[in-house]
Parts: structure tokens; sequence; C-alpha cells
């Protein structure tokens, strides 16, 4: 695939993961698009650890977009995790 397809991927698996999780979403379209680009990677690559299949075969591959979805997932939460975004609550004294 091309470098606009997985941008295109990237932008929308983001955006998938980001309304699948609840809470504070972190960041903008670019952050949105990075960790699709990136969640479409690793859903990838456990794919093919876990399961044995290439899942990242073709832009309209349904295998394709629920990896890069899953993987968003995973990226969104080590994110929030890392910058300690997500459902928080504050006490005020």
């Amino acid at each position: 695939m091309g470098i606009i397809a997985w941008i295109l991927i990237g932008l929308l698996a983001g955006a998938i993961a980001k309304a699948l999780m609840p809470g504070k979403d972190p960041g903008g379209i670019l952050v949105t698009m990075l960790i699709g680009i990136v969640g479409g990677l690793l859903g990838g690559f456990l794919g093919k650890v876990i399961f044995g299949v290439d899942s990242i075969d073709g832009f309209f591959d349904l295998s394709t977009w629920i990896a890069a979805i899953i993987g968003s997932v995973i990226v969104l939460a080590v994110y929030r995790a890392v910058t300690g975004r997500g459902n928080r609550r504050h006490v005020h004294a």
C-alpha cells in the first residue's frame, strides 16, 4: 500500500479507536493519524505473530481495517497511560 493509503487508514482507524474508548482524547488530527498508523503496523505485526496471517494485504481488505483498529486501540491505551490522560477524577480540596 502507498503512503497515502496508510495515512487514510491511520486517520480513520485512529478516529474509530478514539470513539471506542471513553475518556479524554489526546491530541488533534495529527496525533490521531499517528496513533492509527502505528496501530495499523502493530495490528499487522500481531496478526502475523499470533495467527500466522498477513493481515495487511490491501486497502479494502477487512482484515487490514480490523487489525488497524485493534492496534490503534492498544496504542491509544498505551498513549493515555504514558501521558496520564484518560478517565481521572479530580479531587478538589
